[in-house]
């Protein structure tokens, strides 16, 4: 999902957490439960789960066959709205899907009504639907529905599939949305209800994820992630497939068909590296085991003499813990993460933003003096951070500091649902290795390679590069979905090898 049509796509908000805002952006998180005696409890519980994903704002619709559909959008976290037992009463009924979201960088008047899940009234019924990813056609599929009539109430690209819906000639809803996905290019994992029905989809090439799970007696529940599962006691049963819908009831149970060609997958291999919580389970491994992986490959790869290697908390912890196993170089934590900081509370003037690393994150100063320093992180947008995290290493007492990236360069634009900046805005698409080196100031730089990458998440072969088993396009900049709308606005595709 992607705020559109953004002012300036990809401008760098600084309303964010400065630690944070020189990485990558997962920017939505889908939670739907079936079949349990006030769901929107439970896909409260999950969506909390998942506000690694989204952390803006977020939504639950509801359905009640005595009061029919409810719905709840605020801003903020989870847990500072829908854990207040005035909201969830308004939220009641067997059957509930939630929504937690970012927006686009750069969006400066985010308002509610851009909040999911969206909801439309069809004359067999109501429907409501949640979407992870990106349409990269929403540009030219909303032109059309407007010259056609459509009103829509929101800038967000997600709404295209409800006024798509709507002109749908077929059935029922889930027929409707068939027919209205097809119209639709990118990547989507959709959470959907009617008034008896749970509706999971993915788009053909399974980019970005979405799992099924039973709850006792006849609930289900659809997720992004395994992890938000695990926080209301349900049982992981499977990966909705690429390209497959499931229609989901509590009395008739899983009813699954593939209403799209088949393709080979190409799931979003950054899910590995950091978007997915590291408890969670992908294509049956453990994102901790994974990333703990890329350690190990990294110190194969890219050696270097030092005496610690520590992690950029939290998202470089598992790849640091296998650099050191690797490589035998004592594991320490030499920058500590204040976890009780949220977003910055104070105005984000300029000296506050050049502050906001040092309110998120602090050197360990008795640990690193006088130490040769190895930095683990999963990966270098901007390079803002990393200078500031080096400067705060050398200004402890390190002897040396050297980075060791747990992905390849980030050298183009994610189309697909992830929050990135301008093409000449990422660091590794304006410069050499080499000359990343000399701009973030450190000793050493090294990135995994991409084989490297691939044989850490299981294929032991590295890349095909003839056929890549992942969507990669963010490091080679190879979009297995054409960007039609940023074609449209002059984005350039690599070149032909």
């Amino acid at each position: 999902m992607r705020k559109m049509p953004p002012a300036h796509p990809f401008d760098f908000d600084y309303t964010r957490d400065d630690a944070d805002g020189d990485k990558l952006k997962e920017e939505c998180g889908v939670f739907g439960v079936v079949g349990a005696s006030d769901a929107a409890n439970f896909v409260a519980l999950g969506l909390h789960a998942l506000q690694h994903r989204g952390q803006e704002a977020g939504g639950i619709v509801s359905h009640d066959p005595e009061q029919g559909f409810n719905s709840a959008r605020r801003f903020g976290y989870v847990r500072d709205n829908f854990t207040k037992a005035s909201l969830m009463e308004t939220l009641p009924g067997p059957l509930a899907i939630g929504h937690v979201r970012y927006s686009t960088a750069g969006s400066k008047g985010a308002v509610i009504r851009d909040v999911q899940p969206f909801f439309g009234e069809f004359s067999m019924g109501g429907a409501a639907i949640a979407h992870n990813g990106n349409i990269t056609n929403a540009d030219e599929l909303r032109k059309e529905l407007i010259e056609r009539g459509s009103i829509f109430q929101s800038s967000s690209d997600s709404e295209c599939i409800i006024h798509l819906m709507a002109r749908s000639l077929q059935r029922n809803i889930p027929e409707r949305m068939e027919d209205a996905l097809r119209r639709v290019q990118g990547a989507f994992s959709i959470v959907a209800m009617t008034r008896t029905k749970l509706i999971g989809v993915r788009d053909p090439l399974g980019v970005r994820p979405l799992v099924l799970g039973k709850l006792e007696g006849n609930g289900w529940v659809l997720s992004s992630e395994t992890c938000a599962l695990d926080i209301i006691g349900a049982e992981y049963v499977r990966e909705i497939e690429p390209g497959e819908m499931v229609v989901i009831t509590a009395s008739g149970g899983v009813e699954s068909h593939f209403p799209f060609r088949r393709q080979a997958s190409r799931f979003c291999i950054f899910e590995h590296v950091y978007f997915s919580r590291p408890d969670s389970i992908i294509g049956g491994k453990s994102v901790y085991e994974t990333r703990r992986q890329i350690g190990v490959e990294l110190a194969k790869e890219s050696p270097v003499d030092a005496d610690l290697v520590c992690p950029v908390p939290d998202s470089g912890t598992p790849a640091a813990i296998g650099f050191s196993q690797e490589s035998g170089i004592p594991y320490a934590m030499g920058i500590i993460r204040n976890q009780y900081m949220g977003r910055t509370f104070i105005e984000p003037t300029e000296s506050i933003r050049n502050m906001g690393v040092r309110l998120k994150l602090n050197v360990n100063r008795a640990l690193i003096r006088g130490k040769r320093v190895i930095l683990v992180d999963d990966s270098v947008v901007r390079g803002t951070t990393s200078r500031k995290i080096k400067e705060m290493i050398l200004d402890a007492g390190a002897a040396e500091v050297h980075f060791r990236i747990a992905s390849p360069p980030t050298a183009w634009p994610c189309f697909y649902g992830v929050d990135t900046p301008q093409r000449e805005k990422l660091l590794a698409a304006t410069m050499t290795e080499e000359e990343m080196r000399v701009h973030l100031a450190v000793d050493s730089l090294k990135f995994i390679s991409l084989d490297g990458l691939y044989r850490a998440v299981g294929e032991a072969e590295g890349r095909n590069a003839k056929c890549p088993q992942y969507c990669d396009a963010c490091f080679s900049g190879d979009y297995p979905v054409k960007p039609t709308d940023q074609i449209t606005k002059g984005f350039e595709l690599k070149a032909a090898e």
